[in-house]
């Protein structure tokens, strides 16, 4: 089809590492090439009244997509078990990294015929105004984590020692700072962001409104129980510094406990090799307090935190992986992953790398 040469043209253009306007300006011109054919053909076999539904059976249901795990598994959680006027759908669920993925046809058509879209709204998510300007649903509620935040949100931030991304392909002045897309790594924040679900539910389907109530003040519960566990545990651990060989998407996580840190690359960053200036730095930051654990992210090879423990005068170091949940897989749900137990499997690492007593 022809859509897919340009798929395929498109895709080898962004290619280059590095080169995030190009990768979005490619996008976003693969976005108009779709949505324009698929207009095309939604109107020889539709009239101008029906949704842009791919499965017309199912059109007496609620359809909410969401783009990563972390929003699906609120929804899902929100929506109860037993309720069949709600179908929740997962975008990303190939375990595709939320920064290098890029939306299908079948995307497409799924958010243009859903009737809640929920997505972060951060750099990664440049293409989604292009596809919610073009679904023709007016029905469509949408939900921008970002949005939901609003003041709340940071920016990405380049802490002491980190390597600062390239940005030569940019306008300097044109460019704007960018923000820190994992918004979902805090538990404060998921609570807010259950709260928005529930009330978008609440709004289209009243005759289970009570339902949705109960189900997210159980959860929001849950949620901040946890949050309190960490709490706790930073405030009794004998140590509060973490260092990542790796990229950083836990700013909100840090933020909300405490908890310094230092790193290799912040959490958006498109780098894999970190510099010998780099690694000598955080070498010296294990050293300096006297840490047993070097962290990693989820689907890091782990080369740079050996490479740093390495360069420590003991060496030896543990290296420890917390799950940012930017990679999970159908597969990984299937077998019962959820965000609050990703999220506790987390504060078991923090403890370990803290050095708290379990």
């Amino acid at each position: 089809m022809w859509y897919n040469r340009k798929l395929i043209m498109l895709i080898n253009l962004c290619s280059d590492k590095g080169f995030k306007m190009r990768k979005r300006i490619a996008i976003m011109v693969l976005i108009m090439a779709l949505t324009a054919g698929l207009a095309l053909l939604c109107s020889c076999g539709k009239s101008g009244n029906d949704r842009q539904g791919t499965d017309t059976a199912a059109d007496d249901k609620i359809r909410v997509v969401a783009t990563i795990f972390p929003e699906y598994d609120w929804a899902r959680e929100i929506v109860g078990d037993g309720n069949d006027n709600v179908d929740v759908e997962l975008l990303v669920k190939n375990g595709a990294d939320l920064h290098s993925y890029q939306p299908t046809v079948d995307d497409i058509m799924k958010i243009s015929s859903c009737d809640v879209f929920i997505y972060v709204g951060g750099e990664s998510d440049a293409w989604v105004e292009d596809v919610i300007e073009r679904a023709e649903n007016d029905k469509m509620e949408v939900i921008c984590l970002m949005d939901v935040l609003g003041e709340q949100a940071k920016t990405e931030e380049t802490v002491e020692g980190m390597e600062d991304e390239d940005h030569e392909d940019y306008d300097h002045e044109d460019h704007e700072e960018e923000y820190d897309e994992h918004v979902w790594l805090s538990l404060r924040n998921a609570a807010m962001f259950c709260e928005t679900i529930k009330d978008t539910l609440c709004g289209l389907d009243p005759d289970n409104k009570e339902a949705y109530e109960k189900n997210t003040e159980d959860y929001i519960g849950s949620l901040l129980e946890l949050d309190l566990e960490y709490d706790r545990t930073v405030a009794e651990a004998p140590k509060n510094v973490l260092v990542f060989g790796d990229r950083f998407p836990f700013r909100y996580l840090t933020d909300d406990h405490g908890i310094r840190y230092y790193a290799a690359f912040a959490g958006c960053s498109a780098e894999t090799e970190a510099s010998f200036e780099t690694v000598r730095f955080l070498a010296g930051k294990v050293d300096k307090y006297g840490l047993d654990c070097i962290m990693t992210i989820d689907g890091s090879d782990g080369k740079i935190a050996r490479t740093v423990s390495e360069n420590t005068k003991r060496g030896g170091q543990k290296i420890l992986t917390l799950d940012s949940m930017q990679s999970v897989t159908q597969e990984e749900i299937d077998d019962g992953a959820t965000y609050l137990g990703i999220m506790e499997k987390d504060l078991e690492v923090l403890e370990e790398a803290l050095g708290a007593d379990r």
